[in-house]
């Protein structure tokens, strides 16, 4: 057994600095009592050996060069250095032989290292409210969530239905211009937009709701407060719980409309989902027969406006007829105009008869002569019945009253068109509203469960232990970046 040194002084190279703290007490405690007794020095390794000896010869001294300020450590940092402090150094351990006891002080030192050894890691302050938070921002709601899903939610069943609006493109070619613009117009995606918004607003739920009671059917399940419509009366209440429990669907391309309705019995759900339908149904006979009445009322007032204008053409007529006490001035200047022409052709007789007698008759001839005069008197009839193209009463030349009458006739005619066109659209439109023009084809009837999909509950569970995690993930990464920033 090796005895303990009494006299123990502390090396003064730059070894002594890859002492371990614990080394370095015990050499204090030496120093200042020299009868204590150390435990014996273990003999170094070869790597410990060349490592102070690379700090001998490398490392300045320590008097004539003091290392720099140590510039101030983090919170973290600290807890380290402390770790590392109260870490045992494998060179302070005794150093004993196989089959002997270990020596008083080699005992005494190992009961001092027992007793300074390294506390297990444990959980901080902040590690048990990460879990505390864990536990009651997502365990919990999720083990709630679970629960309620599969012991209280009410089985629900659906059923489904679908439909489209089509129209018919009716033209009547009799009716003209105004017969295509009184035509009821083609449904289109216009009409399927005003059924999908029809289907989710407030009016049909309060029209299906006097006729099937929807606050009794969609309480029938006692047990489940959420699914259900629950005390709430207000048709605020049951507009937001028709908009949970039917799906309104809308294709923009082929214009069809798919519903589906879930109630908490098969037959009310199919029910409800006959009534959309007939709801459906009376909204397209309602616009159907609005387009209808706009069109005939449009013909009717085209109609009157024409019979007014016809009436005032007509009037004008008449007042030019009276001021000119003239019937028809176009057959007046026909007469005059065969008057005119008649004359003509006497003169061009009367002028072939003085060529003939000039052709045998000296000109002082008493035949000549009179030919000469006929001639001269018929020219003057002409001259005269050329200046007086006039109506008789009336300041104004007959050309000029015919230019006027020719406007009121052009006037009459077009009002005329006008008036017969609108008579044509008026009868069409009456005809097209006859019939009907717009109609609802369902192409699914609402059909009926034989079994309850609804609701998915495992598809809500993990729904909501995502978003419950995520949430929890996005909390935990705040706290943490706003603690590493202080």
């Amino acid at each position: 057994m090796t005895e303990a040194k009494t006299n123990y002084e502390p090396p003064t190279s730059l070894s002594h600095t890859l002492r371990s703290p614990k080394r370095r007490q015990l050499e204090l405690i030496a120093k200042a009592d020299p009868g204590a007794a150390l435990p014996s020095r273990p003999s170094r390794s070869p790597k410990r050996r060349r490592l102070e000896l690379i700090a001998q010869t490398t490392a300045p001294d320590p008097v004539r060069a003091p290392a720099p300020p140590r510039p101030p450590r983090s919170p973290k940092r600290r807890r380290l250095d402390q770790i590392a402090r109260s870490a045992p150094d494998p060179e302070d351990a005794p150093e004993t032989t196989p089959g002997r006891a270990p020596a008083p002080a080699d005992t005494q030192s190992a009961s001092n290292a027992a007793s300074q050894t390294v506390r297990d890691a444990r959980l901080q302050p902040r590690h048990w409210g990460l879990i505390a938070s864990f536990v009651l921002l997502v365990l919990a709601p999720l083990t709630v969530t679970i629960h309620y899903l599969f012991t209280r939610a009410a089985d629900q069943y659906h059923s489904d239905v679908a439909f489209s609006i089509r129209s018919e493109e009716v033209f009547s070619a009799a009716a003209g211009l105004i017969g295509a613009l009184t035509q009821v117009g083609g449904g289109g995606a216009s009409d399927a937009d005003i059924h999908y918004e029809y289907i989710r607003s407030q009016e049909i739920v309060e029209a299906i709701d006097e006729e099937l009671r929807l606050r009794e059917v969609w309480n029938r399940a006692e047990n489940d407060p959420y699914f259900t419509l629950g005390d709430a009366t207000t048709i605020e209440a049951l507009h937001a719980q028709w908009r949970r429990m039917v799906d309104v669907a809308f294709d923009s391309g082929t214009g069809i409309i798919q519903v589906q309705v879930r109630a908490f019995r098969p037959e009310d759900a199919t029910t409800i989902a006959a009534a959309i339908l007939a709801r459906s149904d009376a909204l397209v006979n309602t616009l159907s027969e609005q387009a209808r009445a706009d069109a005939v009322r449009f013909a009717n007032e085209e109609l009157a406006e024409t019979e007014v204008n016809l009436r005032n053409v007509r009037d004008r007529v008449a007042t030019f007829r009276r001021d000119y006490n003239i019937v028809d001035p176009q057959a007046n200047v026909a007469g005059q105009m065969g008057l005119l022409n008649a004359l003509q052709a006497e003169l061009a007789q009367a002028l072939v008869d003085r060529d003939v007698l000039t052709s045998y008759a000296a000109e002082s001839d008493q035949r000549v002569v009179q030919a000469d005069r006929r001639i001269a008197a018929i020219n003057t009839r002409l001259e005269d019945e050329r200046g007086s193209l006039s109506v008789a009463g009336v300041a104004a030349s007959l050309p000029e009253v015919v230019g006027r009458y020719e406007e009121l006739l052009v006037d009459l005619e077009f009002a005329s068109t006008a008036y017969t066109q609108s008579l044509a659209g008026l009868t069409a439109a009456r005809a097209e509203a006859r019939h009907q023009s717009r109609y609802l084809a369902a192409h699914i009837r609402p059909t009926a469960a034989e079994s309850s999909l609804y609701p998915r509950r495992a598809m809500l569970a993990g729904l909501t232990g995502l978003f419950l995690l995520l949430g929890w993930g996005v909390l935990a990464l705040f706290y943490y970046n706003v603690r590493d920033n202080r």
